[in-house]
This record gives structure tokens, C-alpha cells and sequence, in this order.
């Protein structure tokens, strides 16, 4: 089965910059999604259309493709209570998930006060011309709960309340 909209797509993949390997889901769960429900970067989901289970390809993307070019001075202080991660302590340079209208956001942690903190909003990948290397694991076609709630259920339902 090809990867159209509304597959449901399970993946594996290694992220790199340059040389450099970034990220992978190679030690843990593959990555999940349904085709065409905008969960996925722009420029991987087109590189994805039309694969087939057992693939593997490579694919470099342009920032305009992936996370976006960086804006500069784009920092803002949260208060420390909103940032999420497993963390005690809050240091300069992690990255932490913070939870807006927009939705669930990445940010980077520039400076720390005692209540809040200056957070660069830009995305870590911002700006940066990124390869990833993905091998498919399975497609099947969402169900329509899946596609009406924009991602996969786990075996026994939506994991998660809404």
C-alpha cells in the first residue's frame, strides 16, 4: 500500500545536519502520523507520498521545508511553572515544551531568573538545512477516528483525554 492522504504511516528515522547526527527513533517507538493531517514537516511528507512499507530513503530538506528560517530577538520570558520537561533545574541551552493557544511549542532556554525565564522561540532546527534518513515501517489506511482526531490510536483507543 502507497502513502496517500490519510495513511496511517509508522517510521523510523535518523536526522542530521551536515555531518552531524542530531536525533533518532531508531532505540525507541517509530514515529507515527496520518498522511496529509499537517502533523508532519512539509517537506517529509512529500518526500513520504507514494512509499511503501519496507522503503528507505534519504531526504534533505531547506529550512524553508522544515522548521522555518531563525528570527533573531524572537525571546520571551515565561514564568518557570509553564515550561515542561524532566527537569529540576532549569539551565541555560535545554530545550523545553511549552504549552500556548497555538498549541505544544519547543523552545530554548536562554537565561533563568528565580520565576521566569528567557526562552528563545525559534525552533533548535531553525534555520538549518536538515537530512533525514527514514525507513518505512508500515502503512495502513486511519481510521476515520483517527482522521477526524489528526493522529493514531494505540491498540485499546486514544491513550489520552481530550
Amino acid at each position: 500500500m502507497q502513502i496517500s492522504k490519510n495513511s496511517a504511516v509508522e517510521f523510523h528515522y535518523t536526522l542530521s545536519e551536515g555531518t552531524e547526527q542530531v536525533e533518532s527513533s531508531t532505540n525507541e517507538a517509530p514515529l507515527t502520523y496520518i498522511h496529509g493531517s499537517e502533523g508532519m514537516l512539509p517537506g517529509l511528507e512529500k518526500a513520504l507520498e507514494g512509499k511503501q512499507a519496507g522503503e528507505k530513503f534519504s531526504v534533505t530538506l531547506e529550512p524553508s521545508e522544515s522548521y522555518g528560517e531563525r528570527v533573531d530577538d524572537l525571546i520571551q520570558r515565561i514564568p518557570l511553572k509553564h515550561l515542561q520537561g524532566d527537569v529540576k533545574v532549569w539551565k541555560p541551552g535545554m530545550t523545553a515544551m511549552v504549552s500556548s493557544n497555538q498549541g505544544r511549542h519547543q523552545v530554548t532556554i536562554v537565561k533563568v531568573g528565580r520565576f521566569n525565564a528567557d526562552c528563545d522561540l525559534n525552533h533548535p532546527f531553525a534555520g538549518k538545512t536538515l537530512t533525514f534518513d527514514v525507513e518505512i515501517i508500515s502503512v495502513r489506511e486511519a481510521t476515520s477516528e483517527e482522521v477526524s482526531h489528526g493522529h493514531l490510536h494505540a491498540e485499546g483507543g486514544c491513550g489520552h483525554s481530550h
